[in-house]
């Protein structure tokens, strides 16, 4: 699984059960736990990635 934003790759299933899914313009997007920390007030704020 790749994160959306920071392109950070992992294979380990158990690591991305952690990870934050979203769909934006109709495309599922992941992030990894890195990067949903720091945008969680836009994640919850319903802002595209774009405006990170």
């Amino acid at each position: 699984m790749t994160c959306d934003f920071c392109g950070r790759q992992s294979e380990d299933e158990a690591e991305t059960l952690a990870w934050t899914t979203s769909v934006e313009n109709g495309r599922r997007r992941t992030y990894c736990t890195e990067c949903s920390r720091t945008h969680l007030r836009a994640i919850e704020g319903k802002l595209d990635s774009t405006w990170w």
